[in-house]
């Protein structure tokens, strides 16, 4: 995305790649920050509204670990993961 950005806007590209990171940057120590996505109905795939985009992830308590599965325009529907 940031790549794709940045052929238009450069500098636009930098700050959103910047502020993406941020926005996950809690998700380790707060991994159920984000809500659970509706569409899917399973505690363990969860997504953090990022501007137009849904941030869809997955949790995993066993392993600590968030995996991000998928940033997804959120006019484009049902995020495929």
């Amino acid at each position: 995305m940031v790549v794709f950005i940045a052929r238009d806007n450069p500098e636009r590209a930098m700050s959103f790649g910047y502020e993406l990171i941020s926005e996950t940057d809690r998700l380790p120590d707060f991994p159920d920050l984000g809500r659970m996505v509706p569409e899917y109905q399973n505690q363990k795939i969860r997504e953090i509204i990022f501007r137009p985009y849904r941030i869809v992830y997955r949790v995993n308590h066993e392993r600590k670990l968030c995996e991000i599965a998928r940033v997804w325009h959120s006019a484009r529907g049902i995020p495929v993961i």
